[in-house]
């Protein structure tokens, strides 16, 4: 296993928390999730277009699960992904939701980039491969590993949202440096405006790019190909990938998880055009019958990972079925916080490393309202609020240090370490060493997180319930000031 990073100083617990439980006081607050908590009345007049984010957090875990402190070592993990659409949700709104689970002591950051227009001929460095670049790029807020170019998962200004998984299939995986899935994120948010014109983006360049590289910032490969899980305001897509070759699932009502194992049968929408040829040409399937692209592409013997991934699959299709009718933003939080399941994963060798939910109303006039926690372990992380506005104020707490000679950039890659921990990640680290060697004191911090994460979301309700309408100016410094807000209780 790798080593463990130094540690921190453990950050004192703040002084009104040492002895009893209390709610953050309100001046620790970031000013604009007070302004939108000003008026008691809204509360009422929000409830009557129901709740968008939920008033208790439905589907959470038990005490258990929620409070369990580091220490098992669970098979393999990876990532898992969510969507629900009416008439599943609460409200009518899609909500969309990932963990992403890394090895353990990678660091993952918030990244803004602006819109922006390009020159013909212009180029763009991705991870491994440089490409061709658009002529005009959407702005996206990204959650991302620190040593790379794509993302685990994002979302862009028009409303779309795509998170990955790693999958391994019959095509085999090469260790030629080619697009990573995590670089198909990202220019997938880059250059579609739908969920719809995402996915074109991702397939195009798949085919003609292929993906490959290693995943991890390591000098020993890890390979995988790719499963996607891409919203927007009115429906989903779920597109899985063997190579270059391809299949996608439209998703228009209800809701759908993807777990590390592909899922998508005879319920295809869009494919690879020489999709079913390939698969005959190599004894995979007769031709006879009607095709399902999982059954085909599929392992005949699943590497541990993927028999894992089936639990893990099983546990969140069922708690979305529990669910049912009743989604909201914190239904996602509770269950990306789910250790029971193996859904939040904190082992020896893999964590998940950021967390993200977002809600996409079906209102235009709405607000798209994204939360990323920036920090490992959603069971002990805070999730904060992020709104797509012109010039949101850039939050350095949240973003790695860059280095001139960068071992992920330098050939041969991977062979030497770099520390690359923003500062919200180290003073999180601290506040997890706290919880494990006291778990008394923890839990208080825990607590007094929670309550900080819940005036947030009441905060968000009120402005998705329409009942406040906050500046421009003021929602471009929210997630800023919930950062700094979160970072006080480290200090």
């Amino acid at each position: 296993m790798p080593p463990r990073p130094p540690r921190d100083g453990v950050p004192a617990v703040p002084p009104k928390c040492k002895d009893r439980v209390i709610p953050p006081p309100r001046d620790t607050l970031c000013p604009h999730i007070r302004q939108l908590q000003r008026d008691p009345g809204d509360r009422s007049r929000a409830g009557t277009r129901g709740c968008w984010l939920g008033d208790v957090p439905l589907g959470a875990p038990s005490p258990s699960a929620r409070f369990r402190m580091a220490g098992r070592d669970p098979a393999p993990s990876s990532c898992d992904c969510f969507v629900a659409l009416p008439p599943h949700t609460a409200t009518p709104a899609v909500i969309f939701g990932k963990n992403a689970d890394r090895p353990r002591h990678e660091v993952q950051e918030i990244v803004y980039v602006p819109a922006a227009v390009h020159r013909p001929g212009d180029k763009v460095q991705c991870t491994y491969l440089e490409i061709e670049q658009a002529e005009r790029t959407h702005a996206v807020v990204l959650s991302r590993p620190a040593w790379l170019w794509g993302a685990e998962m994002g979302a862009n200004e028009h409303g779309v949202c795509v998170g990955n998984e790693g999958i391994w299939t019959r095509e085999p995986v090469g260790e030629d440096e080619a697009l990573l899935g995590m670089d198909l994120v990202r220019l997938g948010l880059e250059r579609g405006s739908s969920a719809r014109e995402a996915l074109e983006v991702i397939t195009a360049l798949l085919e003609r790019y292929g993906q490959g590289g290693s995943c991890k910032e390591e000098p020993v490969p890890f390979v995988y190909h790719n499963t996607f899980l891409l919203a927007d305001r009115s429906e989903a897509w779920v597109l899985e990938t063997a190579g270059r070759y391809w299949a996608a699932q439209q998703i228009q009502e209800g809701s759908r998880n993807i777990s590390n194992q592909l899922s998508v049968g005879r319920e295809i929408t869009a494919e690879h055009a020489g999709l079913r040829q390939r698969a005959r040409s190599q004894g995979w399937w007769s031709g006879d019958g009607e095709f399902s692209f999982a059954e085909v592409f599929s392992l005949p013997h699943q590497p541990p990972r993927m028999e894992a991934a089936k639990a893990r699959y099983r546990a969140g299709r069922e708690l979305l079925r529990q669910h049912a009718g009743h989604i909201t933003a914190e239904t996602f939080m509770a269950i990306l916080r789910d250790k029971d399941s193996g859904i939040c994963v904190d082992s020896e060798g893999f964590r998940t490393a950021g967390s993200m939910v977002s809600v996409l109303p079906r209102d235009p006039a709405l607000p798209c309202v994204h939360f990323f926690t920036a920090t490992p372990d959603p069971s002990r992380s805070v999730f904060k609020p992020f709104v797509f506005v012109a010039n949101p104020k850039p939050t350095p707490q949240v973003r790695s240090p860059t280095f001139r000679e960068d071992p992920a950039k330098q050939i041969p890659r991977f062979r030497s370490t770099v520390d690359r921990r923003h500062e919200l990640y180290r003073r999180h680290q601290a506040a997890l060493e706290l919880m494990e060697r006291d778990q008394e004191r923890g839990q208080k911090l825990l607590q007094t997180l929670r309550d900080l994460e819940k005036q947030g979301l009441e905060g968000m309700n009120a402005l998705l319930g329409g009942t406040v309408a906050p500046s421009p100016e003021e929602l471009a410094d929210l997630f800023f000031d919930c950062v700094e807000a979160e970072m006080k209780f480290y200090t």
